[in-house]
């Protein structure tokens, strides 16, 4: 970590990297950016938008169970009831008659009142609350390794099941015919959503953590004109958008995480604008 710190203050001309917490910043923001603009891409074609949002919501009933359970490390219950919650999620879905929205809706709303009326008695709530927005420049060198993990077996996914879950979200009844199994291939995305929102949303903030995954993706989706490029402006767009903010957050004296949203938020409404010039 240390070499990595050295290389940083050589390559970056800004003051802010003399400070470690800064420089921690920025490593978390290399790693969460990249796996946020994959993941968002994804996310948008398979419309789990309000999938991944309700994941994240679950976030309180993990931290509940993990407290009335007396687990020290609330980060150990929270992943396994977002895991368990993501895949209750998707058996529902494939073996219910109401919409996807309603269920989600459902569970999300649920599982947010019990962990909140769970984490709220005796007046201890305030210190939970931090997860509404977040705090990256509090992220520790063991944390990141965390992430890097996570990327690394985001990585080994999209390189094993990118094509199976691409054709999944074109059309299904396609995708069962090529012999992909649908139900394996949802569940570990699911999975992966999963780990990906519970690893990263103490330091990205519960509020805006569905924007992050989606904006990125979005806006490269108004300017793409394959695969190909969706893929990379979204991770591009996602790393530059999580630097930017990061950087004026700290001279603007700014909440970090808000600050990567509004620029993501100002790049899709500018590819929008590129979009409808370019088709008018």
């Amino acid at each position: 970590m240390d070499t990595i710190y050295h290389l940083m203050e050589a390559v970056l001309p800004f003051d802010f990297i003399s400070y470690n917490f800064m420089k921690n910043a920025l490593l978390a923001v290399l790693v969460i950016t990249p796996l946020f603009g994959m993941l968002g891409t994804m996310i948008v074609n398979n419309k789990l938008a309000f999938f991944s949002d309700a994941l994240g919501h679950s976030v309180f009933t993990g931290m509940a169970i993990g407290v009335i359970l007396g687990i020290g490390d609330t980060n150990i219950s929270t992943i396994a009831f977002a895991v368990v919650f993501a895949l209750l999620l998707n058996y529902i879905k494939r073996n219910n008659t109401a919409s996807t929205d309603t269920i989600i809706s459902v569970f999300s709303s649920t599982s947010t009142a019990i962990g909140l009326v769970i984490l709220s008695s005796g007046g201890n709530f305030s210190k939970y609350s931090s997860l509404f927005v977040g705090d990256i420049l509090s992220i520790t060198p063991e944390e990141i390794g965390l992430l890097v993990i996570i990327f690394a077996v985001t990585l080994v996914f999209f390189a094993t099941c990118f094509n199976k879950l691409h054709s999944l979200s074109l059309n299904t009844s396609l995708a069962r015919s090529k012999g992909v199994n649908i139900s394996v291939i949802e569940n570990l995305f699911s999975v992966l959503i999963a780990l990906i929102v519970m690893l990263s949303i103490k330091w990205v903030g519960l509020l805006i953590l569905n924007a992050l995954l989606i904006l990125p993706a979005a806006a490269s989706r108004n300017i793409s004109s394959n695969m190909r490029e969706y893929h990379l402006f979204s991770i591009i767009i996602s790393v530059f958008s999580g630097i930017l903010g990061l950087i004026l957050s700290y001279y603007l004296n700014l909440a970090t995480g808000p600050m990567i949203v509004i620029i993501s938020a100002v790049i899709f409404f500018s590819t929008l604008w590129i979009k409808g010039q370019v088709e008018s």
